[in-house]
Protein backbone atom coordinates (compact mmCIF):
# COMPACT_ATOMS: atom_id res chain seq x y z
CA UNK A 1 0.00 0.00 0.00
CA UNK A 2 1.20 3.52 -0.82
CA UNK A 3 2.02 6.16 1.60
CA UNK A 4 -0.79 8.08 -0.14
CA UNK A 5 -3.28 5.63 -0.13
CA UNK A 6 -2.32 5.13 3.74
CA UNK A 7 -2.59 8.83 4.79
CA UNK A 8 -5.64 9.69 3.05
CA UNK A 9 -8.07 7.27 5.56
CA UNK A 10 -11.49 8.51 5.16
CA UNK A 11 -13.27 10.48 2.84
CA UNK A 12 -14.67 12.67 4.88
CA UNK A 13 -11.33 13.84 6.09
CA UNK A 14 -10.64 14.77 2.64
CA UNK A 15 -14.24 16.91 2.16
CA UNK A 16 -12.92 18.52 5.20
CA UNK A 17 -9.84 19.82 4.32
CA UNK A 18 -11.42 20.65 0.57
CA UNK A 19 -14.12 22.94 2.58
CA UNK A 20 -11.29 25.00 4.66
CA UNK A 21 -11.23 28.34 2.35
CA UNK A 22 -8.03 27.80 0.30
CA UNK A 23 -4.94 30.33 0.97
CA UNK A 24 -3.92 32.76 -1.70
CA UNK A 25 -0.91 30.43 -1.83
CA UNK A 26 0.52 27.46 -0.20
CA UNK A 27 2.59 27.46 2.16
CA UNK A 28 6.08 26.93 1.32
CA UNK A 29 9.02 25.87 4.10
CA UNK A 30 12.48 26.52 3.57
CA UNK A 31 14.65 23.86 4.72
CA UNK A 32 18.01 25.49 5.76
CA UNK A 33 20.11 21.65 5.43
CA UNK A 34 23.78 20.84 4.90
CA UNK A 35 24.10 19.29 1.47
CA UNK A 36 28.25 19.88 0.99
CA UNK A 37 30.20 20.66 4.11
CA UNK A 38 31.19 18.90 7.31
CA UNK A 39 27.47 17.67 7.88
CA UNK A 40 26.40 16.84 4.63
CA UNK A 41 25.76 13.01 5.54
CA UNK A 42 23.10 14.25 8.09
CA UNK A 43 22.11 16.91 5.57
CA UNK A 44 20.22 14.30 2.94
CA UNK A 45 18.85 12.45 6.11
CA UNK A 46 17.24 15.80 7.56
CA UNK A 47 15.71 16.70 3.96
CA UNK A 48 14.09 13.50 3.55
CA UNK A 49 12.17 13.83 6.90
CA UNK A 50 11.19 17.14 5.93
CA UNK A 51 9.52 15.79 2.76
CA UNK A 52 8.32 12.95 4.48
CA UNK A 53 6.25 15.33 6.64
CA UNK A 54 5.06 17.48 3.63
CA UNK A 55 4.29 14.44 1.37
CA UNK A 56 2.03 12.86 4.57
CA UNK A 57 0.56 16.47 5.01
CA UNK A 58 -0.43 16.91 1.55
CA UNK A 59 -2.07 13.15 1.21
CA UNK A 60 -4.30 14.13 4.15
CA UNK A 61 -5.73 17.56 2.26
CA UNK A 62 -2.77 19.98 2.70
CA UNK A 63 -2.92 23.40 4.68
CA UNK A 64 -5.66 25.39 3.86
CA UNK A 65 -6.80 23.19 1.13
CA UNK A 66 -3.33 23.88 -0.68
CA UNK A 67 -0.63 20.87 -0.84
CA UNK A 68 2.32 22.69 1.09
CA UNK A 69 5.90 23.25 -0.91
CA UNK A 70 9.53 22.46 0.20
CA UNK A 71 12.18 24.63 -0.87
CA UNK A 72 15.65 23.46 0.13
CA UNK A 73 18.78 25.46 0.58
CA UNK A 74 22.49 24.45 1.11
CA UNK A 75 24.44 25.81 4.24
CA UNK A 76 27.17 24.28 3.43
CA UNK A 77 27.66 24.08 7.16
CA UNK A 78 28.86 27.37 7.27
CA UNK A 79 27.49 30.32 8.73
CA UNK A 80 27.38 32.87 5.67
CA UNK A 81 26.48 30.52 3.30
CA UNK A 82 23.33 29.87 5.59
CA UNK A 83 22.57 33.60 6.06
CA UNK A 84 23.17 33.63 2.21
CA UNK A 85 20.55 30.73 1.76
CA UNK A 86 18.14 32.11 4.15
CA UNK A 87 18.09 35.42 2.36
CA UNK A 88 17.33 33.79 -0.87
CA UNK A 89 14.49 31.29 0.54
CA UNK A 90 12.73 34.36 2.23
CA UNK A 91 13.16 37.21 -0.80
CA UNK A 92 13.18 35.09 -3.45
CA UNK A 93 11.05 31.71 -2.61
CA UNK A 94 8.97 33.59 -0.45
CA UNK A 95 8.85 31.04 2.29
CA UNK A 96 6.42 31.56 5.11
CA UNK A 97 8.78 29.43 7.77
CA UNK A 98 12.52 27.71 8.05
CA UNK A 99 13.44 24.41 9.00
CA UNK A 100 16.65 23.80 10.28
CA UNK A 101 19.95 24.60 10.20
CA UNK A 102 21.32 21.75 11.85
CA UNK A 103 24.60 23.23 13.05
CA UNK A 104 24.12 25.90 15.93
CA UNK A 105 26.75 27.82 14.32
CA UNK A 106 24.78 28.15 11.19
CA UNK A 107 21.51 28.05 12.86
CA UNK A 108 21.95 31.51 15.14
CA UNK A 109 23.47 33.81 12.76
CA UNK A 110 20.59 32.75 10.39
CA UNK A 111 17.95 33.87 13.39
CA UNK A 112 19.95 36.92 13.85
CA UNK A 113 20.24 38.33 10.32
CA UNK A 114 16.98 36.57 8.96
CA UNK A 115 14.38 35.04 10.31
CA UNK A 116 14.17 38.07 13.32
CA UNK A 117 14.52 40.94 11.00
CA UNK A 118 12.52 39.72 8.48
CA UNK A 119 9.75 37.82 11.00
CA UNK A 120 10.21 34.30 9.58
CA UNK A 121 9.85 32.01 12.43
CA UNK A 122 12.31 29.29 11.95
CA UNK A 123 12.70 26.28 13.72
CA UNK A 124 15.82 23.88 14.00
CA UNK A 125 16.03 19.77 14.57
CA UNK A 126 19.24 19.77 14.96
CA UNK A 127 21.08 22.80 16.93
CA UNK A 128 21.41 22.02 20.68
CA UNK A 129 23.79 25.16 21.81
CA UNK A 130 22.78 26.66 25.11
CA UNK A 131 23.31 30.05 23.58
CA UNK A 132 19.93 29.87 21.72
CA UNK A 133 18.13 29.13 24.84
CA UNK A 134 18.52 33.06 25.64
CA UNK A 135 19.11 34.78 22.16
CA UNK A 136 17.72 37.80 21.27
CA UNK A 137 16.01 36.40 18.63
CA UNK A 138 12.79 37.90 18.46
CA UNK A 139 10.79 34.56 19.52
CA UNK A 140 11.20 33.28 16.20
CA UNK A 141 13.91 30.95 16.53
CA UNK A 142 12.25 27.57 18.10
CA UNK A 143 13.84 23.98 18.03
CA UNK A 144 12.64 20.01 18.58
CA UNK A 145 15.59 18.86 19.67
CA UNK A 146 16.58 19.51 23.57
CA UNK A 147 19.73 22.10 24.52
CA UNK A 148 22.67 20.84 24.79
CA UNK A 149 22.34 21.73 28.91
CA UNK A 150 20.74 18.44 29.32
CA UNK A 151 23.31 16.31 26.60
CA UNK A 152 26.56 17.30 28.67
CA UNK A 153 24.16 15.65 31.78
CA UNK A 154 23.12 12.67 29.22
CA UNK A 155 27.30 12.49 28.42
CA UNK A 156 28.68 12.56 31.49
CA UNK A 157 26.29 9.59 32.89
CA UNK A 158 27.04 7.94 29.28
CA UNK A 159 30.71 8.54 30.06
CA UNK A 160 30.87 7.89 33.80
CA UNK A 161 28.66 4.08 32.77
CA UNK A 162 31.78 3.19 30.53
CA UNK A 163 34.43 3.17 33.89
CA UNK A 164 36.05 6.47 32.75
CA UNK A 165 37.06 8.71 35.37
CA UNK A 166 39.25 11.29 33.53
CA UNK A 167 39.26 12.23 30.67
CA UNK A 168 40.37 14.70 27.75
CA UNK A 169 38.17 16.81 25.67
CA UNK A 170 38.41 18.42 21.87
CA UNK A 171 36.03 19.95 20.61
CA UNK A 172 34.86 22.35 17.40
CA UNK A 173 35.44 25.75 18.08
CA UNK A 174 31.75 27.00 17.45
CA UNK A 175 28.27 27.26 19.12
CA UNK A 176 27.85 23.93 19.46
CA UNK A 177 31.24 22.28 20.10
CA UNK A 178 32.06 24.69 23.28
CA UNK A 179 28.61 25.05 24.72
CA UNK A 180 28.35 21.05 24.56
CA UNK A 181 31.75 20.89 26.02
CA UNK A 182 31.20 23.24 29.28
CA UNK A 183 28.12 21.50 29.80
CA UNK A 184 29.89 18.09 29.70
CA UNK A 185 32.69 19.37 32.13
CA UNK A 186 30.62 20.68 34.29
CA UNK A 187 28.59 17.25 34.81
CA UNK A 188 31.55 15.27 34.99
CA UNK A 189 33.33 17.17 37.36
CA UNK A 190 30.08 17.09 39.30
CA UNK A 191 29.72 13.52 39.23
CA UNK A 192 33.19 13.29 40.52
CA UNK A 193 34.90 12.30 37.35
CA UNK A 194 38.08 14.90 35.95
CA UNK A 195 38.36 16.66 32.66
CA UNK A 196 42.19 16.87 32.43
CA UNK A 197 42.20 19.26 29.11
CA UNK A 198 39.62 21.42 26.52
CA UNK A 199 40.87 21.83 23.69
CA UNK A 200 39.12 23.35 20.83
CA UNK A 201 39.86 22.45 16.78
CA UNK A 202 38.81 24.74 13.86
CA UNK A 203 37.20 23.21 10.87
CA UNK A 204 38.94 22.02 7.60
CA UNK A 205 42.34 21.73 8.91
CA UNK A 206 44.78 18.60 7.24
CA UNK A 207 46.09 17.80 10.79
CA UNK A 208 45.28 18.01 14.20
CA UNK A 209 48.50 16.55 16.15
CA UNK A 210 49.03 19.77 18.38
CA UNK A 211 45.49 19.66 19.16
CA UNK A 212 45.95 16.27 20.34
CA UNK A 213 48.99 16.64 22.13
CA UNK A 214 47.35 19.30 24.16
CA UNK A 215 44.17 17.02 24.76
CA UNK A 216 46.66 14.05 25.89
CA UNK A 217 48.34 15.82 28.68
CA UNK A 218 47.56 14.76 31.66
CA UNK A 219 45.92 11.17 33.25
CA UNK A 220 43.03 10.19 30.89
CA UNK A 221 41.31 7.35 30.57
CA UNK A 222 39.50 8.32 27.26
CA UNK A 223 38.58 11.38 24.92
CA UNK A 224 35.70 13.02 24.50
CA UNK A 225 35.31 14.09 20.97
CA UNK A 226 32.54 16.78 20.24
CA UNK A 227 32.56 17.58 16.51
CA UNK A 228 31.80 16.44 13.20
CA UNK A 229 32.33 13.53 10.59
CA UNK A 230 34.68 15.06 8.55
CA UNK A 231 37.02 16.38 10.23
CA UNK A 232 36.65 14.00 13.52
CA UNK A 233 37.51 10.86 11.53
CA UNK A 234 40.76 12.86 11.12
CA UNK A 235 41.18 13.21 14.57
CA UNK A 236 40.35 9.93 15.14
CA UNK A 237 43.06 8.45 12.66
CA UNK A 238 45.90 10.91 13.33
CA UNK A 239 44.88 9.98 17.79
CA UNK A 240 45.45 5.99 17.13
CA UNK A 241 48.07 6.34 14.65
CA UNK A 242 49.44 8.71 17.46
CA UNK A 243 48.88 6.29 20.41
CA UNK A 244 47.43 9.51 21.76
CA UNK A 245 43.90 7.87 22.79
CA UNK A 246 42.44 4.51 21.99
CA UNK A 247 39.22 4.92 23.55
CA UNK A 248 36.61 7.36 22.43
CA UNK A 249 33.53 8.99 23.74
CA UNK A 250 31.14 11.06 20.99
CA UNK A 251 28.54 13.39 20.43
CA UNK A 252 25.57 13.36 18.30
CA UNK A 253 27.66 14.97 15.33
CA UNK A 254 29.65 11.75 15.60
CA UNK A 255 27.07 9.24 15.56
CA UNK A 256 28.15 8.62 11.92
CA UNK A 257 28.42 4.94 10.52
CA UNK A 258 30.86 6.65 7.72
CA UNK A 259 33.34 6.22 10.33
CA UNK A 260 33.59 2.45 10.07
CA UNK A 261 33.36 2.82 6.01
CA UNK A 262 36.75 5.43 6.52
CA UNK A 263 38.47 4.35 9.51
CA UNK A 264 37.70 0.41 9.48
CA UNK A 265 35.22 -1.37 12.82
CA UNK A 266 38.27 -1.49 14.82
CA UNK A 267 39.55 1.66 14.68
CA UNK A 268 35.99 2.57 16.72
CA UNK A 269 34.83 -0.40 18.43
CA UNK A 270 33.81 -0.11 21.78
CA UNK A 271 33.37 3.93 21.60
CA UNK A 272 29.70 4.96 23.21
CA UNK A 273 28.05 8.23 23.01
CA UNK A 274 25.00 10.22 23.36
CA UNK A 275 22.73 11.84 20.89
CA UNK A 276 18.65 13.27 21.51
CA UNK A 277 16.37 10.33 20.25
CA UNK A 278 13.12 9.48 21.07
CA UNK A 279 11.88 6.05 23.16
CA UNK A 280 11.26 3.50 20.10
CA UNK A 281 8.27 2.24 21.49
CA UNK A 282 6.40 5.67 21.23
CA UNK A 283 3.68 5.58 18.61
CA UNK A 284 4.87 8.42 16.86
CA UNK A 285 8.41 7.04 16.62
CA UNK A 286 7.14 3.87 15.10
CA UNK A 287 5.10 5.92 12.70
CA UNK A 288 7.62 7.68 11.95
CA UNK A 289 9.85 4.61 10.89
CA UNK A 290 7.45 2.65 9.36
CA UNK A 291 6.95 5.11 6.76
CA UNK A 292 10.53 6.44 6.31
CA UNK A 293 11.64 2.95 5.69
CA UNK A 294 8.76 2.42 3.14
CA UNK A 295 10.06 5.68 1.29
CA UNK A 296 13.47 5.60 1.52
CA UNK A 297 14.14 2.37 1.88
CA UNK A 298 15.87 2.33 5.30
CA UNK A 299 16.22 4.77 8.32
CA UNK A 300 19.82 5.06 9.04
CA UNK A 301 21.37 5.25 11.96
CA UNK A 302 21.51 9.27 12.54
CA UNK A 303 20.00 11.92 14.41
CA UNK A 304 17.93 14.68 13.33
CA UNK A 305 15.50 13.06 10.69
CA UNK A 306 12.45 12.79 12.93
CA UNK A 307 13.15 16.53 14.61
CA UNK A 308 13.12 17.65 11.43
CA UNK A 309 9.78 15.95 10.51
CA UNK A 310 8.38 17.52 13.51
CA UNK A 311 9.01 20.71 12.62
CA UNK A 312 7.11 20.46 9.52
CA UNK A 313 4.01 18.94 11.26
CA UNK A 314 4.12 22.33 14.15
CA UNK A 315 4.44 24.93 11.30
CA UNK A 316 1.59 23.11 8.94
CA UNK A 317 -0.91 22.92 12.25
CA UNK A 318 0.08 26.39 13.43
CA UNK A 319 -1.00 27.75 9.50
CA UNK A 320 -3.65 25.88 9.54
CA UNK A 321 -4.60 26.96 12.78
CA UNK A 322 -4.18 30.39 11.78
CA UNK A 323 -6.28 30.48 8.80
CA UNK A 324 -3.32 31.87 7.27
CA UNK A 325 0.34 31.64 5.94
CA UNK A 326 1.68 34.53 6.84
CA UNK A 327 4.64 34.24 8.69
CA UNK A 328 3.76 36.20 12.05
CA UNK A 329 0.79 34.70 12.36
CA UNK A 330 2.28 31.01 12.07
CA UNK A 331 4.76 31.68 14.78
CA UNK A 332 2.17 33.34 16.75
CA UNK A 333 0.10 29.54 16.87
CA UNK A 334 3.21 27.43 17.44
CA UNK A 335 2.80 26.69 20.87
CA UNK A 336 -1.25 26.77 20.88
CA UNK A 337 -1.04 23.46 18.59
CA UNK A 338 2.51 21.81 20.13
CA UNK A 339 1.46 22.55 23.65
CA UNK A 340 -1.54 21.12 26.51
CA UNK A 341 -4.25 21.34 26.79
CA UNK A 342 -5.90 20.02 23.64
CA UNK A 343 -5.94 16.30 22.38
CA UNK A 344 -2.98 14.60 21.50
CA UNK A 345 -2.42 14.16 17.70
CA UNK A 346 0.96 12.67 16.23
CA UNK A 347 2.55 11.64 13.22
CA UNK A 348 0.56 10.76 10.54
CA UNK A 349 -2.92 12.14 11.56
CA UNK A 350 -3.05 15.42 10.06
CA UNK A 351 -6.51 14.84 8.92
CA UNK A 352 -7.38 13.96 12.23
CA UNK A 353 -5.78 17.64 13.52
CA UNK A 354 -7.91 19.26 10.64
CA UNK A 355 -11.14 18.13 11.81
CA UNK A 356 -10.16 18.91 15.25
CA UNK A 357 -9.04 22.25 14.79
CA UNK A 358 -12.46 22.82 12.50
CA UNK A 359 -14.60 22.14 15.43
CA UNK A 360 -12.55 24.80 17.53
CA UNK A 361 -10.86 22.22 19.75
CA UNK A 362 -7.43 22.59 20.78
CA UNK A 363 -4.64 20.15 19.68
CA UNK A 364 -1.74 18.90 21.25
CA UNK A 365 1.08 17.77 18.71
CA UNK A 366 2.99 14.68 20.03
CA UNK A 367 5.93 14.01 17.55
CA UNK A 368 7.98 11.60 16.48
CA UNK A 369 11.31 12.81 18.37
CA UNK A 370 8.64 12.89 21.85
CA UNK A 371 7.51 16.03 23.51
CA UNK A 372 7.28 18.91 21.35
CA UNK A 373 6.10 21.26 24.34
CA UNK A 374 7.44 24.74 23.21
CA UNK A 375 8.65 27.10 26.66
CA UNK A 376 9.23 30.54 26.72
CA UNK A 377 12.72 30.61 25.05
CA UNK A 378 11.53 28.03 22.01
CA UNK A 379 13.16 25.23 23.48
CA UNK A 380 11.61 21.28 24.41
CA UNK A 381 12.36 18.67 26.78
CA UNK A 382 13.57 15.56 25.87
CA UNK A 383 15.52 12.23 26.05
CA UNK A 384 18.75 11.11 24.72
CA UNK A 385 20.20 7.80 23.19
CA UNK A 386 23.04 5.88 24.89
CA UNK A 387 24.81 4.42 21.31
CA UNK A 388 27.83 2.95 20.91
CA UNK A 389 29.78 1.25 17.94
CA UNK A 390 29.86 -2.81 18.02
CA UNK A 391 30.90 -5.14 15.24
CA UNK A 392 31.08 -1.81 13.09
CA UNK A 393 27.74 -1.12 13.44
CA UNK A 394 26.16 1.31 15.67
CA UNK A 395 23.91 0.47 18.30
CA UNK A 396 21.20 1.94 20.80
CA UNK A 397 21.69 0.60 24.06
CA UNK A 398 19.11 2.31 26.05
CA UNK A 399 17.24 5.37 25.86
CA UNK A 400 16.94 7.78 28.82
CA UNK A 401 15.64 11.41 30.32
CA UNK A 402 19.59 12.58 32.19
CA UNK A 403 19.15 12.84 36.16
CA UNK A 404 18.98 16.77 35.90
Amino acid sequence: MSLKSRIVGAASALALAASVTASAEPLKIGALVPLTGDLQSYGEPSLNGIQLAAEEINAAGGVLGEDMEVKAGDTQTRPQAGVDAAQKLANIEGVSAFVGALSSGVTIPVAQSVSKPEKVPQISGASTSPVITTLDDGDFLFRTVPSDAFQGVALAEVTSEAGYGATGVIYINNDYGKGLADSFKEAFEAQGGEVTSMVAYEQGQPAYRGELQQAAKGDADALVLVGYPQNGQTILRQSLEGGYFNKFVFTDGMKAPELVENLGAQAVEGAVGTAPQAREDSPGAQHFTASYEESFGQLPPKPFMDTAYDAVYVLALAAQKAGSVDSVAIRDNLRDVANPPGEQVGPGEFAKALELLEQGEDIDYQGASGSVNFDDNGDVPGTFAHWAFEGGEIVTKKVFEPSS
